[in-house]
Formats: C-alpha cells, sequence, structure tokens
C-alpha cells in the first residue's frame, strides 16, 4: 500500500501530525507512506521514523498552471492508494482526483466527487487528536498515541557541543518567542528576575528562521549574558530542548517537541488556541492564557510566579 498524506502547516502542524503516521505504521507496516508539506515544513520529518520521503508544495501560494501540473506528475509518479488530507485547497483536491487515487479521505459532511471517504468533523480540539480521526475513513478508531520523535545522534552531538560552547552543561533555561509578539519590557522583567535569584542558571534564547534577528539583538543588548543558539533544522532544536531544564515558549514548534522530549514548559498562549495546541492533561507543562487573540496582556508577574513553582 501507498499511503499519501497532506498537511498544511508550519513546523509545529507536523509534529502534531506524527501519532496519525506511528498508527498508520502500526496497522500497515509494509505501507510506503510519504507526506506532501510546506517547503519550510520539511525539516520536520527529520525526527520521524514513519515517513519515506517528503515532497514540498506550498499550500499558501498562488501557484501557477505549472506549478500544478507539476505536483500532479509528482503524484501521479507516487502510484497512491490512499490520500489523506487535512484543510487542502480544492484545487489539491481536484489533483488527487485527476490521480485516480481510489480512497481520498478528509473532513467532511458528506461524500463528494472529489472526497471518496468524507470523515464527520471532529469533536476534539487538540490537533493530534483532531488529525488522528482522520484514520477512521480507512475504519481505525483507536485512540491518538502519544506524540514521539527520533533524533538523530548527530543532531544530540550538535547540541552537547552547543552546550559545551555556552556553559549550559549544568542546565539552562530556553525562550522561544517570535519577534515582539510578548513585549520586550516583560521580557526584560522576566530575565532580570531570573538572573537576580539564580546568576548560576544560563538562559539562552532560540532563534529560528521564523524568529525575527532585529528582536534578538534588542533583547541581548538589554540582557548581556544571555545565549543565543540557532539550530538549523528540527532535530537539532529538539536535541537543545531536550536538554533543557525548563522551556519559557510562545511557538506551538517548540511546544509540540517539547511534549514528544518530555522537557517541562511554560506556554504561553491566547486561550482561543490552548485546547489545539495542548493536551488536556498532561503533568509536563504549565499554561498560562490570555483572555485576548494576543498575549500582550500576560504580566510578567504570573510567569515569574508560576516559573518559580516549576
Amino acid at each position: 500500500m501507498r499511503i499519501l498524506a497532506l498537511i498544511p502547516g508550519g513546523i509545529g502542524n507536523q509534529v502534531y501530525f506524527f501519532p496519525t503516521l506511528e498508527t498508520l505504521k502500526d496497522k500497515y507496516p509494509n505501507a510506503m507512506i510519504d507526506v506532501m508539506v510546506e517547503p519550510l515544513s520539511k525539516s520536520a520529518y527529520r525526527v520521524c521514523k514513519n515517513v519515506h520521503n517528503v515532497i514540498g508544495f506550498d499550500y499558501q501560494d498562488r501557484s501557477s498552471l505549472a506549478d500544478y501540473l507539476n505536483i500532479l506528475g509528482v503524484i501521479r509518479d507516487g502510484e497512491y492508494d490512499v490520500a489523506i488530507s487535512y484543510g487542502i485547497p480544492w484545487t489539491i483536491q481536484l489533483v488527487l482526483w485527476l490521480n485516480g487515487i481510489p480512497i481520498r479521505i478528509q473532513e467532511s459532511e458528506q461524500e463528494t466527487w472529489l472526497i471518496s471517504r468524507p470523515v464527520k468533523p471532529s469533536e476534539q480540539d487538540y490537533l493530534p487528536e483532531k488529525y488522528h480521526h482522520h484514520l477512521t475513513g480507512l475504519n481505525i478508531d483507536t485512540p491518538s498515541p502519544s506524540i514521539k520523535i527520533n533524533v538523530p545522534q548527530k543532531d544530540i552531538e550538535w547540541a552537547e557541543a552547543e552546550q559545551e560552547y555556552f556553559f549550559l552543561k549544568d542546565g539552562y533555561i530556553l525562550i522561544h518567542s517570535k519577534g515582539d509578539i510578548y513585549p520586550q519590557a516583560s521580557w526584560n522583567k522576566i530575565i532580570g528576575d531570573i538572573q537576580a535569584k539564580q546568576p548560576d542558571l544560563p538562559i539562552a534564547l532560540i532563534q529560528d528562521s521564523e524568529t525575527e534577528d532585529e528582536w534578538t539583538e534588542k533583547i541581548t543588548s538589554s540582557n548581556a549574558n544571555l545565549k543565543v543558539i540557532v539550530p538549523p533544522d528540527t532535530g537539532k532544536l529538539a536535541a537543545i530542548i531536550a536538554g533543557a531544564n525548563l522551556l519559557l515558549s510562545t511557538e506551538s514548534s517548540s511546544l509540540a517537541i517539547a511534549l514528544a522530549v518530555d522537557t517541562h514548559t511554560i506556554a504561553l498562549c491566547p486561550s482561543s488556541i490552548r485546547k489545539q495546541i495542548l493536551p488536556p492533561e498532561q503533568d509536563n507543562y504549565t499554561v498560562i492564557e490570555s483572555s485576548t487573540d494576543t498575549i500582550e496582556e500576560i504580566q510578567p508577574e504570573t510567569i515569574l510566579e508560576q516559573l518559580w513553582r516549576s
């Protein structure tokens, strides 16, 4: 059996899809499973052992006819028996139909000519469970497993070298945030309090492709003792998170990875997405929610209270 999974979204979305891939591989151990994801999300599969091939496609781009003809050919070469998709545009649904893939699974209230096996929308909020619900289209109705990742040994060695270089071998706190999503003044209060109470505990910032260099420079200019770690891919990000005492994060990618490697995390998020990105019951994270669609209103004192309690 050849299976194609089409999952738009960032690295966090891909990591949240890993439990579905695990169940597919358990049920069909001889299946060849490919995924089609955003080009910037391909590195997520560096830490996933259940995928044979990763195809890049920009779901958000205004693709030309040539782009669609190209992906039509790529999918045709795969000779897939099953396509499982989540939230893809109708144009890609059409490409799947044109390729004659017999089993085409997607959330829908009813069967259409583009969707051969519709799956009723899930009642679950948590993304791994919503993704996993699609497997009912293959008559698989089992609970979603927890998120698991496989970090390559080379990435573990890279993280160990970074820890040695930045004097982090005895423990450290990680901060992962995107740009000015949370006020710089609030970060300065949090960092200053940690450094005052635990001067020997290093603090490191994660800088990735979505983190603005300007934001990192602003934070480090106000806090000279901060370290800046730049993991070039998801495997190395996972390895550096796994070695941390605590992760303080606003980003779904690092939150998902922290759940997999069991690093305690303080997650800052709007209440509107909290149920999507964090499981309902797990003791290795603390969530601090804002009542609005932004997290700016969360007071640094609230974060520090939870941090010292952790």
